[in-house]
């Protein structure tokens, strides 16, 4: 997801150059290494948040 994103993002903001590649890939590390420990962080907070506002199943 994050690779589909920054890579996007990286069009937009710069075009179709010839060095793309390489400011995706760069775009794509930065974007990952943020992500990752979001995610890390946010899921489990999430989930506590969602079980508390719905009923189990029976």
């Amino acid at each position: 997801m994050t690779n589909v994103v920054s890579g996007v993002a990286t069009w937009r903001a710069v075009g179709l150059v010839p060095d793309f590649l390489y400011l995706w890939m760069t775009s794509w590390g930065l974007s990952w290494a943020v992500a990752f420990p979001v995610v890390l962080i946010a899921l489990p907070l999430s989930r506590r948040i969602v079980a508390a506002l719905v009923a189990p199943p029976v």
